[in-house]
């Protein structure tokens, strides 16, 4: 599987990603041939593409057919844990801070905040 680091995609990557999703369970010639349709891509980018993302854990290409490893959730998890990671030093409560940043919570948002708290406190440790 590839490391957190790589689960950043590129903006072509997730072009190529989002057909994958959708029209999944799909074989690579078809995939050439939507990718050629709804981004006028060559059979070498569309190829070129698909392998980066295979390389990075997100979809397997084999024996012609390509399948997902990650859904479209999954990764955008990966990606926000590792958003935390490098820029709040994996700390959530310096997250919740930057963004809420001296704005008022309503007691409505206070109450779901608190609602997730108490759903995953304790389940991870303190990752």
């Amino acid at each position: 599987m590839a490391s957190p680091k790589t689960m950043y995609i590129t903006e072509a990557e997730e072009r190529l990603a989002n057909i994958i999703w959708r029209e999944v369970p799909l074989t690579s010639p078809e995939l050439v041939a939507l990718a050629e349709s709804e981004l006028n891509w060559k059979k070498s980018t569309t190829y070129t593409i698909l392998k980066r993302l295979c390389g990075k854990g997100i979809f397997e290409n084999k024996n012609a057919n390509v399948s997902v490893l990650l859904s479209r959730d999954e990764l955008s998890a990966k990606q926000s844990r590792r958003f935390v990671e490098d820029t709040f030093g994996g700390s959530l409560p310096k997250l919740i801070s930057a963004f809420i940043g001296g704005r008022e919570l309503s007691p409505k948002q206070a109450e779901e905040i608190r609602k997730i708290i108490d759903e995953y406190e304790g389940s991870e440790g303190d990752g």
